[in-house]
C-alpha cells in the first residue's frame, strides 16, 4: 500500500478512496456490518462524499482489523478515569505508520537527521501503547543526535539541556500541561528561558489538557508558550490512536493534512451531510494509511475548514453523534 504515498492529483485521492472502501467493505468486518446496518448500496458509493464514515466510538468496544491479518500488537488511547474505556487500533503494519510519520515530518518540519529531539511527555510515558511515543521513537532513531532524550517531570534537566545545545536545532515535542508545568518551573526559579536556550528551538504541542488545568483556547495557549519560549516556533499536531497520519499546525491554529489524509466538516445533526468552509460541524477524517483497520472515521471533535485548512475548535457535547450510534453498545 505505499502507492498512498504517491498521491499527487485530486483523482489520485478519489480513486485511492474508493478502493481503500471497497477493500475495506469486504475485509473489515465491523465495518462492513456497520455499512450493512446502514442499508447502504455499496455499488452506489462513488463519490468521497458518499463513503459512510465509521464512528470513533467503535475502537473502544470491537476490533477493527483486516481479516487478512493477524495483528495481536496495539496503540491504547489515554484515559482520564479509572473506568473509561479506551480506544485500541490494532496495527497489522507497521511500516505504513512509519512511512506516515517520516513523510509528514519531513512535508511540513523538515528532516528528521537535522534535529535534537526532546519529548516532555509525561502521561504518554507511563503508560504502554502509546501511538505518540512510537512516533517520537521512530523520529529520534532517524535523527540519531546523542542528546535525544524524554523528561517526565525533570524540568531542571530539561531546562539545563536547553541551556546546553546551541549549535544544532532542537524540537520539543510536549503534551500541553507538560509545557505549561515547564514554564511555571522556570518562572517560579528564577531561570526563564532567553534567546541563547531558544534561538534554535522548535515546540510541537500535542494537545492533552483534559483534566490536568484549566480549559483555555488554542489560541491563548500558543501565545502562552510563544511568550515562555521566546520563540514563534510553536507548532501543533494533531492526530490520534485511531490514527496512523499526522496533520501540522505551522500557526494560527490551522492545520494541514499531507496528500493521502484529508478532514471533511460533517453536520452535527445529520452525519450524512456536510456543511459549507467556514462553518463548524464535527471533524470526518480520512486516514489512507489506516489501510488495515478503517480509513474513514468520524470523530468526536469540532472544527471548521477555510483556505484549505482546517480548525479544531472543542469536542461535541456529551461525546453522542446523533445517528452515528449504531454498533457502539
Amino acid at each position: 500500500m505505499q502507492q498512498i504515498f504517491n498521491i499527487k492529483t485530486e483523482t489520485d485521492f478519489t480513486q485511492a478512496c474508493l478502493e481503500a472502501f471497497q477493500y475495506q467493505y469486504r475485509n473489515v468486518p465491523v465495518y462492513r456490518q456497520f455499512i450493512e446496518f446502514l442499508n447502504i448500496d455499496i455499488d452506489k458509493i462513488d463519490a468521497i462524499e458518499k463513503i459512510p464514515f465509521l464512528p470513533i466510538e467503535m475502537f473502544k468496544r470491537h476490533k477493527i482489523l483486516d481479516s487478512n491479518t493477524t495483528a495481536e500488537q496495539f496503540f491504547q488511547s489515554s484515559g482520564t478515569t479509572q473506568i473509561q474505556t479506551l480506544s485500541k487500533h490494532y496495527i497489522a503494519d507497521f511500516s505504513l505508520y512509519e512511512e506516515s510519520i517520516r513523510r509528514s515530518f519531513e512535508q511540513f518540519i523538515g528532516q528528521p537527521e537535522d534535529f535534537v529531539f526532546l519529548g516532555l511527555l509525561p502521561g504518554y510515558l507511563e503508560r504502554q501503547n502509546s501511538s505518540l511515543i512510537y512516533m517520537v521513537d521512530y523520529l529520534m532513531k532517524q535523527s540519531g543526535q546523542p542528546q535525544n532524550g524524554y523528561f517526565l517531570y525533570n524540568h531542571a534537566e530539561l531546562r539545563q539541556l536547553l541551556g546546553k545545545i546551541t549549535d544544532k536545532k532542537v524540537l520539543l515535542f510536549g503534551v500541553s500541561f507538560a509545557l505549561l508545568d515547564f514554564l511555571d518551573y522556570c518562572h517560579s526559579a528564577a531561570k526563564p528561558l532567553n534567546n541563547s536556550a531558544t534561538q534554535n528551538l522548535t515546540i510541537i504541542e500535542t494537545g492533552g489538557m483534559k483534566g490536568r488545568k484549566t480549559e483555555m483556547t488554542k489560541d491563548e495557549l500558543l501565545k502562552i508558550l510563544q511568550s515562555g519560549f521566546t520563540t514563534d516556533k510553536v507548532f501543533s499536531e494533531y492526530s490520534m490512536t485511531e490514527l496512523l497520519s499526522q496533520a501540522y499546525s505551522l500557526g494560527n491554529n490551522e492545520y494541514d493534512c499531507p496528500p493521502w489524509m484529508r478532514v471533511l466538516i460533517r453536520n452535527t445533526e445529520d452525519p450524512f451531510s456536510y456543511v459549507d468552509d467556514g462553518r463548524t460541524g464535527a471533524i470526518n477524517i480520512i486516514d489512507l494509511a489506516n489501510r488495515h483497520s478503517c480509513s474513514f472515521i468520524a470523530t468526536q471533535d469540532l472544527g471548521k475548514i477555510e483556505n484549505g485548512k482546517f480548525q479544531v475548535l472543542g469536542r461535541i457535547d456529551h461525546s453522542d453523534i446523533r445517528g452515528c450510534s449504531l454498533l457502539v453498545s
